[in-house]
């Protein structure tokens, strides 16, 4: 671990490398916090929302796509100001985002009521809804106009064909419990797949599981460098992040990183190789159940690379 950038209290979701700004943006529950790579100042409130889950450049980096969880809707905003420019209604719950350049259409998933949700971002539109099922979590695209995407409850990964609007096939995650993360490896043609305590790799073609890995608990992302060959498994719960190498379409883990408890999403940057986790510190979790209280001071953006 190269350094930890403090940020204000509270939690997050998703985390993004927008490269083009030279910045991190997490999502944190009510706005939107962006990290200067080159001064380390952290602009707190870029923009306003309700139970944010992801912050996606579109639009050559000039405008920011949003999901809000609480308004079920995805929303543009200037990527400069974080103003509002439009509104688009989603399915319920709008969770993870991608953005798939074959089609120029977002990806938006909508995490309680089992759809996609097909936007134009030029149009600021809301084209299609694809019926999946399940609770949705990341999606992954490979260019040429097939998008995948995790269906934690089910244990699989469905195959989208975005054109036509429907589902092609379900992969059954046999070594897999939970799968949230996932990326796409263009170069083998695999999915990788992050669950709860294991790693999925899988052959996008045929849906086969080609191997188990035993990564970290708590995992709720991934990250991919394909320059680099390497996968980048965190997992919250144990603490830990898995450097995953990938060489003549095998995998092994080949580093175990302690970072810290919480440290569950990631993002990478592809100019560097460096990957950035948001994370905080937790007190006892409270005798009935539930979530443990995060302690006041000690949210960090950890930074892991050369």
């Amino acid at each position: 671990m190269i350094d930890r950038i403090a940020g204000p209290d509270g939690g997050w979701d998703y985390v993004r490398v927008d490269a083009g700004a030279n910045r991190v943006l997490v999502a944190r529950g009510t706005s939107i916090m962006a990290v200067d790579l080159a001064t380390k100042a952290v602009t707190p409130g870029l923009a306003p929302g309700q139970r944010l889950h992801d912050a996606m450049p579109v639009n050559g980096g000039a405008e920011l796509l949003v999901t809000n969880g609480g308004t079920n809707t995805a929303v543009f905003v200037d990527a400069k100001t974080g103003a509002a420019l439009a509104t688009v209604p989603t399915g319920k719950n709008p969770d993870a985002a991608a953005f798939d350049a074959h089609s120029g259409l977002a990806l938006v998933m909508d995490h309680s009521s089992g759809q996609v949700t097909l936007i134009d971002p030029k149009a600021h539109k809301a084209v299609a809804t694809i019926d999946v099922g399940g609770d949705m979590e990341a999606a992954a695209v490979d260019g040429a106009g097939r998008a995948y995407v995790n269906i934690e409850d089910k244990n699989q990964i469905a195959v989208i064909d975005i054109a036509a609007r429907k589902v092609l096939a379900r992969y059954a995650l046999t070594g897999c419990d939970g799968p949230t993360g996932l990326a796409y490896d263009a170069q083998d043609k695999l999915l990788i797949a992050a669950c709860d305590g294991t790693t999925d790799v899988v052959q996008a073609a045929t849906g086969k599981v080609l191997q188990t890995l035993p990564t970290g608990k708590g995992a709720d992302g991934i990250a991919f460098d394909p320059a680099r060959h390497l996968a980048f498994v965190p997992a919250g719960g144990a603490g830990t992040l898995s450097v995953v190498a990938f060489k003549n379409g095998r995998a092994s883990i080949v580093e175990t990183v302690p970072t810290r408890k919480g440290a569950r999403t990631i993002a990478l940057d592809p100019r560097t190789g460096r990957v950035y986790l948001p994370s905080a510190d937790y007190g006892p979790a409270p005798a009935a159940g539930g979530r443990p209280p995060m302690t006041p001071g000690s949210f960090r953006l950890l930074v892991v690379g050369a």
